[in-house]
């Protein structure tokens, strides 16, 4: 790579390197080395961007949680029925980057002790996503939309555990959305209801 040639938004560009890194090889394969090599930058260039790779690491992972607590907002104002909104949801948290960050998150220890430190839940990611699907169920059953008794903080952990499965196999929406049909038929009067 040569030197003092610019770059446009090098902490992008490496995290963008790194998903496509965990994606296609995995997190055992994700070093520094591979990241730059990936992006196509010296090794220098994360190093000057971040204290070491575990603080690279960190903001990857920060960064899309930052993404998963952003469609929040869009999960609540979103004009069609539970169902549709919540596959569309699940459909999107778990792209494979975020399916990818879950095993990186779990295979290192280092990276756990470091977003929990910035404030991530026990398990970074998969708790803010939980935590995001509890508040917009929270915001149905105000509605009305699902039963006022149903337990949010048992559903929630439920549908994201159960698409999560369904995303290690490349589901697609159509199975996350059987899922969401199951999970949440014990709190509606019927599955048109969800619709």
């Amino acid at each position: 790579m040569p030197t003092g040639v610019a770059l446009r938004d090098p902490r992008q560009q490496l995290f963008d390197a790194a998903a496509r890194v965990l994606v296609r090889d995995g997190a055992s394969e994700l070093t520094s080395r591979a990241v730059t090599a990936e992006a196509g930058v010296a090794k220098g260039v994360l190093h000057r961007h971040f204290a070491d790779f575990d603080a690279f690491l960190t903001e990857l992972v920060l960064e899309r949680i930052a993404q998963v607590e952003a469609l929040a907002e869009d999960l609540r104002t979103a004009p069609g029925g539970v169902v549709d909104n919540l596959t569309a949801a699940l459909t999107t948290g778990f792209d494979p980057v975020a399916v990818a960050v879950v095993v990186l998150v779990i295979a290192r220890d280092e990276l756990r002790r470091r977003l929990r430190e910035a404030g991530a839940s026990r398990l970074p990611l998969v708790g803010e996503f939980t935590a995001v699907i509890a508040g917009y169920l929270r915001t149905e059953r105000d509605r009305g939309r699902i039963a006022a008794d149903a337990d949010v903080d048992v559903l929630a952990p439920t549908l994201i555990g159960a698409a999560h499965l369904q995303f290690t196999e490349q589901a697609a929406p159509e199975s996350v959305r059987r899922v969401v049909i199951t999970v949440l038929a014990g709190v509606t009067p019927s599955h048109s209801d969800l619709q």
